[in-house]
């Protein structure tokens, strides 16, 4: 609605201006920021039974101790559910040492298939698949049961039941299925049953941290958004292309002259799997090698984190300090947090040494290094050579959270759940868990889905992320609808019997947007207003419409604040009330400049009703006549294609410009001319001005 409804105010104004003064549409979800009031806090929290002494080596240390051996036994990427290993042919198979059971083969010849049909689009082959994950989840395999939950869920080639879904993921789950773990989670959350979904994204979320330390990976990048608004996002997936993107392939042969600026950047680009890239640990290494040898300063803390890890090289702390020490002379801060985190377990140094871990700790947090924040606020939570102080810690821990350290929002929602520091709050401990355990390795589904899109393969991306999407992922969840909004006319959707007929089609993609804009995708609540509002998919329902609208205006979008208004003026779902919605406009411009025209011509249509009701200037109030502003979508069809066709053709628009220039000149001559003629009434025809 809010974008129909700006165009129809701008068409009044003039063609020229219907593409210059749309809102702009939301690129992304608004950045989570955890801001805490004094209220918030704990006044005496220094003796909670959950507080480990600071030499105590009971179970409780072992719980509360960040500084301890990590060493989990299981890798969640080779858990027998995982679709990693069918997705990519270099990962290890979890069967590989061990023999599979017959349940196990077929669901993985069963998941094969499903991915395969659903890339060829061919609906035959898909309910197959769906057969064999069906038999082998009735042979108790916990990777199929979740599958089916999944399937069972969506309708795909059987009635959707959320209850079956609930009820095969619950059996997964107790199973030890990590990704029927996150979707119970997620439906917990979404019915507001914290006790329940806190238990479990605790969980998830110390197997996500974990997790990183077995295979040595870096932080899990955030999944690409497909659509700016309505539109395909096309510069992110631009730059999502890999070692086909052009900027790549300057980069790198600036690397390969000798720059040491692009060599950094390539490592940097192959050590976390950037823009497309697989990650390439070995090449990282040799990248960050040659930029220190050209004298850039800066690899020299990534070689010291890539021998801490032993990412791609054989794991080496001597050599993890001394180039984390090189990089801390050159002013690398964070390189600081590495160091003192050596001191602290005694790697690569002679002893520990929490003196100078703690002074290392400073500096880094001093120069506003998130880790360093972290770090320091583990050692005055637990008393680790210093006075405990838990109100300090949790203001440390909070600066990491707000610079998005994983560790220190994982600490702050345990803070949350136990009534550390914090006053209990299970609604916010879920929340953050939840940021924590969706950067698990089960994100990975993330970047074969955009490789897939990339590819033109719709159909496998859309079962991707939708799979994402029943986990709880809001990224996923917008881009599946986003998909079946754009493709609605291919055959990428699977239904009940066949492909999605439009009915199916609407209400799934309703249902995704739904979801998404519950996480705080403000542009998702937009489309579902609209949705309501003009009966797509659904039943047409104002006062629904008027709801999402709602939603999305708490979250300061200036569209939904401009329906309102307009919805206020007309008495569509809301009270007819002039006052109400002159307010929501003026909070459109305030919101966005850009609304100011748009804005403007509805204030004028609120002046002229006020003013002039039952004149025929309103023609809100004359039944004989046309209301011009609602009659406008009827043409404008005709006059966007105009528009996209023509005017913004950059050819075609530098003419017009031009020719409007022209026109403008004309008039003001032929104006000029006038005024002087006026003045000067006995000067002949063809005279001299």
């Amino acid at each position: 609605m809010a974008r129909v409804l700006h165009r129809r105010l701008l068409l009044l104004a003039a063609a020229v201006a219907i593409a210059a003064s749309l809102l702009r549409p939301v690129t992304a979800v608004r950045p989570f920021v955890l801001v805490l009031s004094g209220d918030d806090f704990l006044k005496d929290s220094a003796a909670h039974p959950s507080l480990p002494s600071g030499d105590s080596a009971g179970a409780d240390a072992d719980e509360w101790d960040d500084f301890a051996d990590d060493s989990p036994t299981a890798d969640p990427l080779l858990s027998p559910s995982s679709w990693v290993p069918l997705l990519d042919p270099t990962s290890p198979s979890p069967s590989e040492d061990e023999p599979e059971s017959p349940s196990g083969a077929l669901f993985v010849a069963g998941a094969r298939a499903m991915l395969s049909a659903a890339s060829a689009g061919d609906e035959a082959a898909f309910a197959t698949a769906a057969a064999q994950i069906e038999a082998a989840a009735a042979g108790g395999h916990p990777g199929a049961q979740s599958a089916l939950a999944f399937l069972s869920g969506a309708g795909m080639t059987r009635p959707a039941s959320r209850s079956r879904a609930f009820l095969l993921h619950k059996f997964a789950a107790d199973a030890g299925d990590l990704q029927s773990k996150m979707a119970l989670a997620y439906s917990y959350f979404r019915q507001e049953m914290y006790e329940e979904a806190v238990t479990l994204y605790a969980e998830l979320a110390e197997a996500a941290l974990t997790s990183s330390l077995i295979s040595k990976e870096p932080p899990v990048i955030e999944p690409i958004r497909l659509h700016s608004g309505t539109e395909e996002n096309k510069e992110a997936l631009r730059k999502s292309r890999g070692e086909d993107d052009e900027d790549f392939q300057i980069t790198e042969y600036q690397a390969q002259r000798g720059n040491a600026a692009a060599m950094y950047k390539l490592g940097l680009l192959y050590y976390y799997g950037l823009r497309g890239l697989r990650r390439d640990y070995g090449k990282a290494f040799n990248w960050f090698s040659k930029a220190v040898e050209k004298g850039d300063t800066r690899s020299m803390e990534l070689l010291g984190e890539i021998y801490a890890r032993g990412a791609g090289v054989e794991r080496n702390y001597t050599e993890a300090y001394k180039w984390l020490t090189l990089a801390a002379k050159q002013q690398h801060y964070s390189a600081y947090n590495g160091l003192g985190y050596l001191y602290v377990k005694g790697y690569g140094v002679d002893k520990k040494n929490l003196t100078k871990a703690k002074e290392f700790f400073e500096i880094a947090a001093e120069n506003k290094e998130a880790g360093g924040h972290y770090n320091l606020g583990v050692l005055y939570l637990k008393g680790i050579g210093v006075k405990r102080d838990v109100i300090r810690a949790c203001n440390l821990f909070l600066h990491a959270v707000n610079a998005g350290q994983p560790k220190a929002i994982y600490q702050v929602a345990k803070l949350f759940q136990k009534g550390i520091g914090l006053k209990r709050n299970l609604h916010m401990a879920t929340v953050l868990y939840k940021s924590v355990a969706e950067r698990g390795p089960w994100s990975s589904l993330s970047r074969w889905a955009l490789e897939s899109y990339l590819k033109g393969d719709v159909g496998k991306a859309l079962l991707l992320y939708s799979r994402m999407a029943d986990l709880g992922y809001e990224v996923a969840q917008s881009n599946a609808a986003w998909i079946l909004d754009r493709y609605g006319d291919e055959s990428i959707c699977m239904g009940e019997n066949g492909f999605c007929t439009d009915m199916e089609r609407h209400l799934r993609a309703h249902a995704l947007w739904w979801q998404a804009s519950e996480q705080g995708n403000e542009h998702a609540a937009l489309l579902i207003g609209d949705a309501y509002y003009y009966g797509r998919g659904v039943a047409r329902d104002y006062e629904r419409a008027a709801e999402a609208y709602m939603h999305a205006q708490s979250q300061s979008n200036a569209q939904a604040m401009f329906n309102l208004g307009y919805m206020h003026e007309h008495g569509h779902g809301l009270p007819l009330d002039l006052h109400l919605a002159k307010r929501y406009y003026d909070q459109a411009v305030e919101v966005d400049s850009a609304a100011r025209l748009p804005v403007m011509l509805a204030l004028t249509s609120l002046w002229i009703r006020k003013n002039y009701a039952g004149s025929f200037l309103d023609f809100e109030t004359q039944p004989n006549q046309v209301h011009f502003i609602d009659s406008l979508p009827e043409i404008f069809p005709i006059v966007e294609e105009w528009v996209e066709d023509v005017l913004m053709d950059e050819g075609n628009a530098t003419i017009l410009t031009l020719f409007a220039c022209l026109v403008t000149v004309l008039y003001l001559r032929e104006r000029q001319r006038r005024q002087v003629a006026a003045a000067n009434p006995q000067q002949p025809d063809g005279a001299a001005i």
